[in-house]
């Protein structure tokens, strides 16, 4: 029974000594605000990533020709991946070259 006692007196002892001392790891709010040039809102974030698809697309294409290509993608299971993640042109182009069109 007195070690009991004698191990909860020492715990709160450790405890109010540890919560009268500054914690040296705790980061001010003007330190935390340092990366916000990182973070854009969502909509600017969209309109950035559909300018960024309509470049990489060649407009001239047709939706056979497209289609064509995505035939001779889908043989390669690493193109076809490719092809969901980047899309068609970027798919064909790394794995099969310029697009003959």
């Amino acid at each position: 029974m007195k070690s009991l006692t004698l191990l909860i007196f020492c715990c709160v002892i450790a405890a109010c000594l540890s919560a009268g001392l500054p914690d040296t790891k705790s980061v001010s709010p003007a330190e935390s605000r340092s990366d916000d040039g990182v973070f854009m809102k969502q909509d600017v974030a969209s309109t950035v990533v559909r300018q960024k698809r309509a470049g990489t697309a060649p407009a001239d294409l047709t939706v056979a020709q497209l289609e064509s290509l995505k035939e001779v993608c889908e043989a390669n299971l690493a193109c076809e991946h490719m092809m969901d993640v980047s899309g068609i042109i970027a798919a064909y182009t790394a794995y099969y070259g310029p697009i003959p069109y």
